[in-house]
């Protein structure tokens, strides 16, 4: 299930990333690739509560990650809407990049991580 996730949330980063610059573009796909990630927002969810399910003992760690996890992929919505209703995005990048560096160092913290720190 490990391997799931990571491939879910890797894919949903980099829709995110082509959703927003499409969006930018006025490409009139953008909305396509926006509810292909808003699906993939909804497999990373599923695949990180069974992670969570698996657990024998979880930790507040663990439930922090997933609050940060959330926190991602709210960001991502943030900007997303900001950049279609032509606001400042600002605010939703620098969210989105501290909630995926907080989950990401989390992530790879934990044991079910891998073994960098």
């Amino acid at each position: 299930m490990t391997h799931a996730h990571i491939t879910s949330w890797f894919i949903m980063i980099i829709l995110f990333l082509i959703a927003v610059s499409m969006q930018r573009s006025g490409a009139a796909k953008a909305n396509i690739i926006k509810m292909v990630l808003r699906l993939f927002y909804i497999i990373t969810i599923i695949t990180g509560l069974l992670l969570l399910h698996s657990i024998a003992s979880i930790s507040g760690l663990y439930w922090l990650k997933a609050l940060a996890g959330l926190w991602v992929i709210g960001a991502m919505e943030m900007v997303l809407v900001a950049g279609k209703k032509g606001k400042s995005m600002a605010a939703g990048w620098t969210q989105w990049v501290i909630a995926l560096v907080v989950t990401l160092f989390l992530g790879l913290l934990l044991p079910l991580g891998f073994d960098l720190f």
